[in-house]
């Protein structure tokens, strides 16, 4: 491996670039979503890959360099590139300023509305961050930054608010529900270092059993949102309703995979069966669409 490639390497772990896959199909169904009013180009959806993939990259850098103290403390994350050395906080910071200068010029790629609101959307994706010091909403604060993705699509595509407007908010709380649910089960490994260190997180606060209840209840309102989206879009046909069958089943796969004594499962249940998640819904949505 060239020092290059092993450069790449070492940044795509740092940001786990993989992970793109939770949220990265959400955007793209907000596109679809447009796409039943507004034109779609090829360079829309190339820009919109950029814009999304920038933004994340810029948001898990600013979270490896703000929390790289609490990460040496916990021996989770004690391995993570910072606190080995491998990547530097001057390259960490550095890292997020070229990410997000690519996030914005993308996002003008789009339309002005997107530019417009492109400082918007990364003091919500930077901003997280600093939540799990103060409070233990910040599953939720999570779950909205990110959840921002369907409704960014559907804005890149459209260059406006939505018809009727309760869409856009919509999409949000169905996608900030679904990543603050899954956040609170991957909380459940670090318990006890949250509680060592000061850090919020409902696992911490209220005990694995009711943290488990937060997770089902945050669920279960994801898929009450994901059901009113086609009285918005009645142009929604069946395909539609065979994703929200399958995105329900594989979000119970999760909950019934999930063991607090056993961090693989929880390993698998977030880094495998939500990308299953956000993959087939998305697929089944355009096949929707299309077909």
């Amino acid at each position: 491996m060239s020092a290059a490639e092993s450069r790449a390497v070492r940044y795509a772990r740092f940001v786990k670039l993989e992970h793109t896959g939770f949220a990265l199909p959400f955007a793209l169904v907000g596109a679809i979503l447009a796409s039943y009013r507004f034109p779609v180009t090829v360079w829309d959806v190339l820009w919109i890959v950029v814009a999304f993939t920038a933004a994340r990259f810029a948001a898990m850098a600013f979270n490896r360099v703000v929390d790289r103290d609490f990460d040496a403390r916990n021996p989770r994350t004690a391995g993570r590139e910072i606190p080995t050395g491998a990547i530097s906080v001057r390259e960490g910071k550095l890292a997020v300023v070229v990410a997000s200068a690519v996030f914005v010029f993308a996002a003008g790629m789009l339309n002005p509305l997107c530019l417009a609101l492109s400082p918007v959307a990364l003091a919500a994706v930077l901003g997280y961050s600093y939540a799990k010091r103060y409070t233990s909403a910040t599953h939720i604060i999570l779950g909205l930054a990110d959840g921002i993705a369907p409704s960014a699509g559907y804005l890149a595509i459209a260059g406006q608010w939505s018809d009727p407007w309760m869409l856009l908010p919509i999409l949000t709380l169905a996608v900030g529900l679904w990543i603050g649910g899954f956040d609170i089960l991957y909380s459940m490994q670090d318990v006890e270092t949250d509680r060592r260190l000061g850090l919020h997180s409902i696992p911490a606060r209220y005990g694995i059993r009711w943290a488990r209840w937060f997770a089902a209840a945050f669920h279960v309102g994801t898929v009450i949102c994901l059901l009113a989206v086609p009285i918005m879009v009645p142009e929604l046909g069946a395909g539609y309703m065979v994703a929200l069958l399958v995105t329900t089943a594989l979000i119970g796969v999760e909950h019934g995979l999930v063991d607090p004594e056993s961090p693989e499962s929880i390993h698998h249940a977030f880094f495998t069966i939500n990308v299953w998640i956000a993959s087939a819904f998305a697929i089944l949505v355009l096949l929707d669409r299309i077909l």
